[in-house]
């Protein structure tokens, strides 16, 4: 009976210790102040997460085309982002899949 309940223990405690743990590309977005001009929904004073998902949906191109708009800049507006190519797919990633 005792290893049923610690077996749930250790599940649980495994999932909230998921929950509170920031990735690198979750690090990146707070460190480049992402959120100053994106949302993950609505438009501020750049294009919503989501909008940027739902433009580049299904476009086999699309996660090195914002990688490089992300490690060069892309526009005048867009300022570069210092990080590793893995990094930059992991932020990517999370903006393509964005609803």
């Amino acid at each position: 009976m005792k290893l049923p309940i610690a077996i749930a223990a250790a599940f649980v405690t495994v999932a909230f210790t998921g929950l509170a743990v920031a990735g690198p590309a979750d690090d990146i977005i707070a460190k480049e102040k992402c959120g100053k001009c994106h949302t993950a929904q609505t438009t501020k004073k750049a294009p919503s997460w989501a909008s940027v998902a739902e433009k580049y949906k299904g476009n086999a191109g699309a996660e090195a085309k914002l990688v490089s708009m992300l490690k060069t800049g892309g526009t005048e507006d867009h300022p570069k982002v210092a990080a590793s190519d893995a990094d930059l797919k992991a932020v990517v990633a999370i903006v393509l899949s964005s609803k």
